[in-house]
C-alpha cells in the first residue's frame, strides 16, 4: 500500500514496533550493511546502553556490504557496557559476519537454518596507477585486520583462514559451530538464557 493511502494507525505501527523492540532491548540487523544501518545500529546500541545495564539482544541475517559500516557495529557492540547475545538466522555473510563475531563467543548463537559466509574483501578500484597502488595497500591491510578479527574470534589459525576465504567459504550452522564461529545453536528464546 502506497504511503498517501495508508491509514493513520498503519502508519504508526512501524514505530509502534520499535518501541516494542527497545522495550524488549532488542535489535534487528536485515539486509546490506551500509553506513545508514550502522548509524541506526549504533544508535539504537547506544541508547539502550543508556537506558539500562540488562543485556541486549541482536538478530542478523545479511549477505553483507560495506566492510567500513560493519566495523562500525563491531565497534559498537564491543564499545558499550551491556552484554550483546548475538543470534544469526537466515544467512550471515561478510560484513555481517564481521558483526555476528563482535560478540563473546558463549553469546553467539544461530538458529538450525542459519547459514554463514567468509570471504575476503574485494574492492572495484579504477582510476592512475598510483591511486589503484594505494587502494590495493588498503584493500590488504583490510584484509590482514579481518583475518586477524575472525582469527581471535573462532580460534583458527590466520593461515587457515586466509587459505580457506581466498574463494566463498560457506558454512552450515554444524560447520560454523565446528569452526568456532558460532557458540551455540538454538531454537527457541528460552535457550538464550540458559547455560
Amino acid at each position: 500500500m502506497p504511503l498517501d493511502a495508508a491509514k493513520p494507525e498503519e502508519m504508526a505501527e512501524p514505530s509502534l514496533l520499535l518501541k516494542r523492540l527497545f522495550s524488549a532491548r532488542t535489535v534487528l540487523i536485515f539486509g546490506e550493511v551500509t553506513s545508514r544501518l550502522a548509524e541506526t545500529v549504533a544508535a539504537q546500541l547506544l541508547a539502550l546502553a543508556a537506558s539500562g545495564p540488562e543485556p541486549i539482544r541482536i538478530l542478523i541475517s545479511s549477505p553483507g556490504g560495506h566492510v567500513e559500516s560493519g566495523d562500525v557495529i563491531h565497534d559498537v557492540i564491543r564499545f558499550i557496557e551491556p552484554e550483546v547475545k548475538m543470534i544469526g538466522t537466515g544467512w550471515v555473510a561478510s560484513a555481517g559476519a564481521l558483526i555476528y563475531v563482535a560478540a563473546k563467543p558463549e553469546n553467539r548463537f544461530a538458529l538450525p537454518n542459519t547459514r554463514f559466509l567468509l570471504h575476503e574483501p574485494s574492492g572495484g578500484m579504477s582510476g592512475p596507477v598510483a591511486d589503484l597502488e594505494i587502494e590495493a595497500r588498503q584493500v590488504l591491510a583490510m584484509r590482514a585486520r579481518l583475518l586477524r578479527i575472525f582469527s581471535e574470534a573462532t580460534g583458527q589459525p590466520v593461515e587457515k583462514i586466509a587459505r580457506e576465504t581466498s574463494r566463498n567459504h560457506w558454512l552450515s550452522v554444524e560447520e560454523a559451530l565446528d569452526y568456532g564461529l558460532v557458540g551455540r545453536i538454538v531454537q527457541h528464546v528460552s535457550e538464550l538464557e540458559t547455560g
